[in-house]
């Protein structure tokens, strides 16, 4: 059994992976289901910092929630406006508007949290 303490490294970090995966199927209500509930906030803790998991840029989110329906881009033009919008948005060649968010978030349910997050605009000149 491990000495309780902050993980500080990925030697750390591996070996408390390996005693989480020893006591994964503790019984509730023991000291082992107590000791997993407290190496696992440590990994929890120790992820967060050292691998922190970035938002989709908002055109991604979009994208990512038609072809997972495998839905076109048409689909979109209910949400978002017309043809033109929809495809301008889509080319990265115009920013959503908060119109645009605000239908997104309600009419698919993509994050609003996402689909603020700031994103690369292709430049049309020359």
């Amino acid at each position: 059994m491990l000495e309780l303490r902050p993980i500080r490294n990925e030697a750390d970090y591996l070996a408390v992976l390996d005693e989480i995966e020893r006591l994964f199927d503790a019984e509730q209500n023991t000291p082992e289901c107590d000791r997993l509930e407290v190496l696992t906030t440590l990994v929890e803790a120790y992820e967060q910092q050292h691998y922190p998991i970035f938002p989709p840029d908002p055109i991604e989110a979009i994208l990512y929630y038609l072809e997972s329906r495998e839905l076109s881009w048409q689909h979109l033009e209910s949400v978002i406006g017309n043809r033109g919008e929809v495809t301008l948005v889509l080319r990265r060649q115009q920013a959503l508007t908060l119109d645009m968010i605000r239908r997104l978030h309600s009419c698919l349910g993509i994050p609003a949290e996402v689909l603020i997050q700031p994103y690369s605009l292709h430049n049309n000149s020359a």
